[in-house]
C-alpha cells in the first residue's frame, strides 16, 4: 500500500494474504473475488471500507446516488433525537454531502478515490458515520443495549464508537447497516476451518459491497463478474 494511501487501488485479491496464498481460504477468496483494495489500519478501517465500497457500488447509478444523497441528509433527524447538538455533526455532515456530489460529477472514479484518501475529508466522513452508528445505537436501545460490555450503552457509544480509532464491534456494523439501510457481505478468514466464513447482514438481502474480516481489519473486495 502507497505510503499516506488510507484506501489503496484495485489489486489483486491474493494481495491481502501473501503467507497463505496456496490455503484453501485463499484459493475460495480468489475464485470469488478478482480485485480487493487495502484500508489503514488505523481502528477506522470498517467505517472507511463502508463507504468508499458502497460509492463505488453505485458511482454509475445516477437515482442511487441521489437516494443516498436524500438517506444521508434525514439521518441528521436520528442524531437530532439521540440529543447530539447540530454544531457536532453538521460539519461532517457536509463532507458527507459534497463527497457524494462530486461523485456525481465527471472522472467520478479519480474524485472518489482523491477524496477518501484526503486525510482531513476522509476522517470527517468516518466521524459522521460513527455519530451516526452512535445515535442508531441510543435511539434502538433496547435492540442493543444487552450486547455491548460497558457499564452503559451511552457509555459504551462515547468511549467505543464516537471515538475515532476505535475498532467496531458486530453490533456497530448491524447499527450502521440498519441506519442507512445498505446490506453488507462481510467474508471472514478468521478461524481454523479450511472455509471461509460469510455473514450477509441483514440476512436475506443483496449486498452492496463485499469486505474481507481478516485479524480485526477490514479490506474492500470486489466480486468476480458472473460467468
Amino acid at each position: 500500500m502507497e505510503a499516506g494511501c488510507l484506501v489503496s487501488r484495485r489489486e489483486d485479491v491474493a494481495v491481502l494474504s501473501p503467507q497463505q496464498k496456496h490455503s484453501g481460504k485463499c484459493q475460495e477468496l480468489s475464485a470469488l473475488f478478482s480485485s480487493a483494495r487495502k484500508v489503514r489500519g488505523d481502528g477506522n478501517c470498517f467505517y472507511r471500507a463502508f463507504c468508499f465500497a458502497y460509492l463505488e457500488s453505485i458511482l454509475h447509478n445516477v437515482k442511487a446516488l441521489q437516494r443516498f444523497k436524500e438517506k444521508v441528509i434525514t439521518t441528521s433527524e436520528h442524531l437530532a433525537s439521540a440529543g447530539f447538538d447540530q454544531s457536532s455533526y453538521q460539519l461532517h455532515l457536509n463532507t458527507v454531502l459534497n463527497v457524494i456530489e462530486h461523485c456525481e460529477g465527471s472522472d467520478r472514479e479519480e474524485m472518489l478515490f482523491r477524496l477518501l484518501n484526503d486525510h482531513v475529508t476522509s476522517d470527517s466522513v468516518v466521524q459522521y458515520l460513527r455519530l451516526l452508528t452512535s445515535a442508531h445505537l441510543q435511539n434502538h436501545a433496547d435492540d442493543f443495549r444487552n450486547f455491548v460490555e460497558a457499564p452503559s450503552l451511552q457509555v459504551y457509544c462515547h468511549q467505543e464508537v464516537e471515538a475515532m480509532g476505535m475498532e467496531c464491534d458486530h453490533v456497530d456494523i448491524l447499527a450502521l447497516t440498519q441506519a442507512l439501510d445498505i446490506c453488507i457481505h462481510i467474508v471472514s478468514m478468521d478461524g481454523e476451518d479450511e472455509q471461509l466464513v460469510h455473514h450477509i447482514i441483514p440476512d436475506g438481502a443483496e449486498p452492496s459491497m463485499h469486505l474481507l474480516h481478516h485479524i480485526s481489519h477490514f479490506s474492500i473486495l470486489g466480486p468476480r463478474p458472473p460467468p
